[in-house]
């Protein structure tokens, strides 16, 4: 497993990460399973959610990461509000929220400090700098090491690059999605802030599932990518390919991929991540790249 720096901060993630929703769906024992097996691989960052299953996913991922704390990066998100009848969530950003909702997170995550915290979201409209003082306080406090956004809107990455010490944005990026090709990387790679790319594997398209319809491309269009996918090193499996793909722009530091099963574990860390140029070169000039249309 090779490691890159997680934007100016002392972290180095793992390229491939853990995205931690995906145990929403299975046992405990499986949990259990699947992130120890994840950490043999060397993978060493998790990421979750106050929001996932009603923090119910922060205290699975601190029970089973909690022998190991010291040596993986542990993340997670703030932002997100369950209503008291349990029925949705509000969006809340608000500092007295947020320095509130980071001692719950620490309790059910059994720790005394997070790597990275990371606001779930944003708009535009929010109180960044009231946001903004609430993780600087934090982050005094050592409550927290570093923070970041979880964002696809270009508007507002722009005012956290300026105005904050954000050391990471987590944003949607993948062959079937190149939305962050056409500015945003370059732009973070510039201002020293990593990306923490979800959706690698778009739903499983890029993963061995049958196309359908995602984001602005037709089932069709998605059968195509596919199809680029497998004329290049047929003999390696398609999700180490559409990973390489994203990790081959340097201002990622990691793929968070959310798995499921063993077998989606092993598909992933038993195939070479690494694209050649010319494979690379391939899959960009023959495949569609869609721009962000909102919140620009």
């Amino acid at each position: 497993m090779n490691y890159r720096p997680i934007g100016p901060s002392a972290l180095r993630s793992s390229e491939i990460g853990f995205g931690c929703m995906s145990l929403l769906k299975t046992t405990s024992a499986e949990a259990e399973e699947l992130i120890k097996s994840a950490i043999g691989s060397g993978i060493n960052y998790f990421d979750t959610a106050d929001l996932y299953n009603k923090g119910e996913n922060e205290k699975l991922v601190g029970r089973i990461l909690k022998p190991v704390r010291k040596n993986i990066i542990l993340a997670t998100k703030v932002g997100n509000r369950w209503k008291e009848d349990g029925t949705g969530w509000t969006w809340n950003p608000t500092k007295k929220y947020i320095l509130k909702a980071v001692d719950d997170s620490l309790s059910r995550l059994q720790t005394d400090y997070i790597d990275l915290y990371q606001l779930h979201g944003g708009t535009i409209e929010d109180p960044i700098d009231e946001t903004i003082e609430a993780f600087e306080r934090l982050v005094e406090s050592g409550k927290i090491r570093y923070y970041g956004i979880s964002s696809i809107r270009p508007n507002v990455i722009r005012e956290y690059a300026r105005r904050s010490g954000i050391v990471s944005v987590m944003m949607q990026y993948s062959l079937l999605d190149r939305r962050p090709e056409e500015e945003m990387l370059a732009f973070l790679k510039s201002s020293n802030i990593s990306v923490m790319a979800r959706g690698a594997l778009a739903q499983g398209c890029l993963a061995g599932k049958e196309a359908k319809d995602y984001l602005g491309l037709s089932m069709e269009e998605v059968k195509s990518v596919q199809e680029k996918l497998n004329n290049i090193q047929p003999s390696r499996s398609n999700s180490a390919k559409a990973i390489g793909y994203v990790l081959h722009n340097h201002a990622v530091a990691s793929a968070i991929i959310g798995f499921r099963t063993m077998n989606q574990l092993n598909d992933v860390l038993t195939g070479e991540t690494f694209l050649q140029e010319a494979d690379y070169q391939y899959l960009r000039q023959n495949t569609p790249a869609l721009k962000y249309l909102q919140h620009r």
